[in-house]
């Protein structure tokens, strides 16, 4: 299992977890009750269930480099293109734009 912090605006705005079934993103109780609260993306608007997917959502897997820069990502950190969880834990912490992901350790 792979696990993520999403940040909007540097504020923690919920979790990506990746498992064998699948991704699932899940906002903060705490974000959900700021008076300021956006959605993290207009397709995964706010709500207290969490959203799952078995595909990388797409929001996500937009903010991943492409071309020339996804060549020097997987060559530096020996990470293959279809690995997108991989991809965004390792070059999606300093975004262009509000959302920044940062990588939890797990047990698993």
């Amino acid at each position: 299992m792979r696990k993520a912090e999403v940040h909007q605006h540097g504020l923690l705005a919920g979790h990506l977890t990746q498992d064998e079934q699948g991704y699932t993103f899940v906002y903060a109780p705490a974000y959900l009750a700021a008076t300021a609260a956006e959605p993290v993306s207009l397709t995964l608007p706010l709500r207290a269930a969490p959203y799952v997917e078995r595909v990388l959502f797409p929001f996500f897997d937009g903010l991943i480099p492409e071309g020339w820069l996804l060549e020097v990502a997987e060559k530096n950190w020996k990470l293959h293109a279809r690995d997108r969880m991989g991809l965004l834990l390792a070059c999606c912490r300093d975004c262009i734009g509000a959302v920044s992901i940062h990588p939890l350790e797990t047990d698993a």
